[in-house]
């Protein structure tokens, strides 16, 4: 294929994908400049509405933590604790997530000194709730999952052709230029060119790691085939007649030998009979903030049925946890952190400058016909 009809197809894509996708690109953008600090921001409004943690003593075990939220809890049974959110830092609470028939999701804060129960509420009307499920699901269920699914895949069309139609690539100083003095239509031109290719790398990255998580019945097993790494079958508790599961203490322990000097970071807990317990682990070496190890317990007996050592990650779990980095921008620390905060806004301004090239090609398109009607009339008068 010619480059020229290669340019022409990129060109079509670009303008169109842009033109369909820009309301979402617009709503996903700037919810996703807000969620590169949820957690801060969040932490903060915790703060601000239950108090803070003020380190007195030594922690109390997780197990009489729970038992304090069962009993707080006993006269709403509907109500099932399905995890645990115990990151290691000492001004934080211990964060239970009760889950409710409905989908939501009860937060309730334990302070991890004193036990006593410092307030909950619900998480999906909280902003970062309500703010991620808008950015994840445009607030719509499965529906609006798929529709920010196919627009991350667009998003990421938009990239490629983006920096394939750079001009920079002609003159490289041209393509960084904006000429402030020159006509509206050039300035908003510049402001295009330069603002995408700055950005055009980052939205890729966010656009294919969106797509994947969207998609990830797709995405996953696909990224296994394609890093030639074999599917590992969902590790399953084999109940025993007549015998409960383990305590939380017991499990704890189990997971704490398999990773030993690893900080306990979440436990999701087994909702029905074959399923398992989780404990999320966090290696002093490891920089994500929940740390990418996790131990799969039998419920029963405690038997460790799959380990995942974020120090050693398969090819597949290599890229898999790389998502997350790329997509919220902690790959280099706050610098990239804040520049996501910029590449957030980049649909917004990608659109409008996007918006207004097509309307001065339109109108200019409209005028071409006018005086080729004119001129037609003309001569058959």
């Amino acid at each position: 294929m010619k480059s020229k009809s290669l340019r022409n197809i990129a060109f079509f894509l670009h303008r169109y994908l842009g033109l369909v996708a820009a309301l979402v690109l617009i709503i996903v953008g700037l919810t996703g400049s807000l969620l590169v600090f949820q957690h801060e921001i969040d932490e903060f409004l915790v703060n601000q509405q239950f108090g803070q943690v003020i380190p007195k003593g030594n922690l109390l075990p997780i197990e009489s933590v729970l038992e304090t939220v069962k009993t707080a809890y006993a006269k709403q049974p509907d109500l099932k604790i399905s995890s645990i959110n115990t990151l290691p830092d000492p001004h934080l609470p211990y964060s239970f997530w009760l889950q409710a028939p409905n989908d939501k999701s009860l937060q309730v804060f334990i302070n991890p000194y004193t036990g006593i129960v410092m307030g909950s509420r619900n998480w999906d009307e909280t902003i970062i709730g309500w703010t991620f499920k808008l950015h994840y699901q445009l607030l719509a269920g499965e529906i609006g999952t798929i529709i920010v699914g196919i627009v991350a895949f667009m998003l990421l069309i938009l990239s490629i052709t983006g920096i394939v139609l750079w001009p920079g690539w002609r003159k490289l100083i041209s393509g960084f230029k904006i000429k402030w003095n020159a006509h509206p239509k050039r300035v908003n031109f510049d402001i295009h060119k330069v603002s995408g290719i700055v950005a055009a790398v980052f939205l890729t990255f966010i656009a294919f790691t969106g797509f994947c998580w969207n998609f990830n019945n797709f995405a996953q097993p696909a990224i296994h085939a394609a890093t030639f790494t074999p599917i590992i079958k969902d590790p399953v508790s084999k109940p025993i007649p007549g015998k409960s599961g383990l305590t939380l203490n017991k499990i704890l322990q189990k997971a704490d030998a398999a990773l030993p000097g690893a900080a306990t970071t979440y436990i999701s807990f087994p909702q029905k009979p074959e399923e398992v317990y989780t404990v999320g682990k966090k290696q002093p070496q490891e920089t994500a903030e929940y740390g990418s190890s996790r131990v799969y317990l039998d419920q029963y007996t405690g038997k460790v049925l799959q380990l995942q050592n974020g120090l050693k990650p398969t090819r597949a779990e290599a890229v898999l946890n790389s998502f997350s980095p790329l997509h919220y921008g902690t790959f280099w620390g706050l610098p990239t952190r804040i520049l996501y905060i910029f590449v957030g806004l980049s649909p917004l301004i990608l659109s409008i400058t996007g918006f207004v090239m097509w309307w001065y090609r339109y109108k200019g398109k409209n005028r071409q016909q006018q005086t080729v009607t004119i001129i037609e009339h003309l001569g058959k008068s």
